[in-house]
C-alpha cells in the first residue's frame, strides 16, 4: 500500500484489456493522462469470454473491500462471438452472453454509490488480415461481431450504463481495415487512439460528481511541487 489514496480505475476484460499497454495502447495512454490523478489497475485475461468472467468477477471486485473503484471499464464479447464449430471455440450463445454481461454489470454498479461503469461492445474484425496473420479467421466474422456488439450496446442502454459502440467506432475511420488492428482483431495504436478518444469524451461529458475528467481532476501534491505539462498530452485535449 502506498499513499495518498487516489481515485481507482479498473480495466476488466479479455485480451483487448490484457494487452492494452502494448503498441502505445489505450491502457497505457489512460495511465499517462491520469498519472498524478488516479491509479489504474489492469485485470485482463486473454482468450476469456463472459462465461469465464462469471467465475472471477466477485474475486476481482470483492464486495467487502474497504476501497471500491471509482470507474470500471468492462469488456467481453469478441471471444463470445467466435463460431461454435471453430476448434477449442470460446463461443457463448448470444442470449447467454447478454445474461452474463447483465449480471456482471449490475454487480459492478452495486459496489458503491461512487462506482461508475463504462461498457465496451464487441469490436469488428478484419477477416482477411486474420487469415494472413494466423492462417485462418480464428472463427470470427464481422457480421457476427456486429450482432454481439449491438446486443451489448442495447443491454448497456437498458441498464442506464455508459457504453462505447466499439464495432462502429473503429469503422468510422475510412482506412480502418489497414490501420486499427495489428493482427485483424487486436488494437494497434490507431485503434487504441480511437478508443481513448471515446472514453475521454464520456468522462468529459458525464455529469458525475466528482468528475472523472482528467482535465478537471487535481494533480497530486500540486501544492508542494511543480506540475509538468507535457506536449504529448495536447492531442487528447
Amino acid at each position: 500500500m502506498v499513499g495518498p489514496i487516489r481515485p481507482s480505475f479498473v480495466l476488466f476484460g479479455s485480451s483487448i484489456v490484457q494487452i492494452s499497454y502494448y503498441f502505445q495502447g489505450w491502457g497505457a495512454t489512460l495511465n499517462t493522462l491520469y498519472s498524478r490523478k488516479a491509479d489504474i489497475t489492469l485485470r485482463g485475461y486473454a482468450g476469456w469470454n463472459s462465461r469465464m468472467a462469471l467465475n472471477i468477477y466477485e474475486k476481482v471486485f470483492p464486495k467487502d473491500a474497504e476501497i471500491q473503484p471509482d470507474l470500471v471499464i468492462l469488456y467481453f464479447g469478441g471471444n463470445d462471438s467466435c463460431h461454435p464449430e471453430f476448434p477449442d471455440s470460446s463461443h457463448v450463445p448470444l442470449e447467454e452472453y447478454v445474461a452474463n454481461m447483465r449480471k456482471i454489470a449490475l454487480y459492478i454498479k452495486s459496489l458503491s454509490e461512487k462506482t461508475r461503469l463504462i461498457m465496451l461492445s464487441a469490436p469488428p474484425v478484419n477477416e482477411e488480415q486474420l487469415i494472413q496473420y494466423y492462417g485462418d479467421n480464428r472463427g470470427r466474422d464481422n457480421e457476427t461481431c456486429r450482432i454481439y456488439s449491438e446486443a451489448g450496446v442495447k443491454l448497456a442502454q437498458e441498464l442506464g450504463v455508459k457504453v462505447i459502440d466499439l464495432w462502429s467506432a473503429l469503422q468510422e475511420r475510412p482506412d480502418w481495415l489497414t490501420t486499427v488492428f495489428w493482427d485483424g482483431m487486436h488494437l494497434a495504436k490507431e485503434g487504441s487512439d480511437i478508443l481513448v478518444k471515446k472514453i475521454l469524451e464520456i468522462l468529459k461529458e458525464a455529469d458525475w460528481e466528482p468528475s472523472l475528467n482528467w482535465e478537471k481532476m487535481p494533480d497530486e501534491f500540486s501544492d508542494i511541487g511543480p506540475v509538468m505539462n507535457f506536449d504529448l498530452l495536447k492531442e487528447h485535449k
